[in-house]
């Protein structure tokens, strides 16, 4: 698996909330950034596997979840 570069322009105040969240973690803030879209991309794929099994077994499941 290769690497590619990604440019982004933000508001240095987005800026500054992105370094605060990841010297907290103490990381980067490439590596802070580049987690939280990794982060991000599983749960996406996560919740649409457990929603086509849930079609697949004919199973609804509550959108509140179990506690509610």
């Amino acid at each position: 698996m290769g690497t590619s570069v990604l440019s982004l322009r933000i508001d240095g105040e987005l800026l500054d909330r992105l370094r605060h969240h990841a010297a907290k973690r103490g990381m980067s803030v490439q590596d802070y950034v580049v987690r939280t879209l990794i982060r991000d991309d599983f749960d996406e794929r996560f919740q649409t596997a457990v929603e086509e099994t849930e079609k697949f077994y004919g199973v609804t499941s509550d959108p509140a979840g179990p506690l509610a």
